[in-house]
């Protein structure tokens, strides 16, 4: 199945999806494909509102922010979500959870991946609209569908994982 079916079948049932991902098999390539790829599609969502930042602001130039969120987005948070993924798996790991470090990593990098979409909103509201309850609705709304796919894929990647050989 494309990515793009995978990530619309992830706002329907995400631990579905994730359980077919995580079938697939170890593949570190996989998961760092689909933390580079979420890495991007956040980068370029952010562009309408770094336009708008650069117009209101006379001080900021385009490019420097530009520059600043690719710094950002494609640099240094990959290096984060690393991080951030080993961090819940040991986490998971004081709560009984048996799965591995690989399968931490893809319940997080996949849940990112697959809200973008409305991290795009999000940028579109941000470049357009502006500050205000309609950004905030926007964020609410990623926020509120990165956690139910961030909780649903790091259930099935620790609950659902076979027992780890010691």
């Amino acid at each position: 199945m494309a990515v793009s079916s995978d990530i619309i079948a992830t706002y329907k049932g995400p631990a579905r999806v994730m359980r077919k991902l995580m079938s697939a098999g170890q593949r570190e390539d996989r998961a760092l494909a689909v933390l580079m790829g979420a890495c991007v599609l956040v980068f370029v969502a952010q562009w309408p509102r770094l336009a708008r930042e650069a117009h209101l602001n006379t001080e900021a130039e385009f490019a420097q922010l530009m520059a600043g969120a690719l710094m950002g987005w494609i640099f240094i948070m990959p290096l984060v979500l690393y991080g951030l993924a080993a961090l819940t798996h040991l986490i998971a790991g004081l709560f009984g959870g048996r799965g591995t470090w690989y399968r931490a990593r893809l319940a997080l990098f996949w849940s990112l991946l697959a809200s973008t979409p409305l991290l795009f909103l999000h940028g579109l509201v941000a470049g357009f609209i502006g500050p205000g309850t309609q950004l905030s609705v926007v964020g609410a709304l990623w926020l509120l569908a990165f956690g139910i796919f961030w909780i649903s894929g790091l259930r099935v990647a620790e609950l659902e994982a076979p027992v780890k050989a010691d």
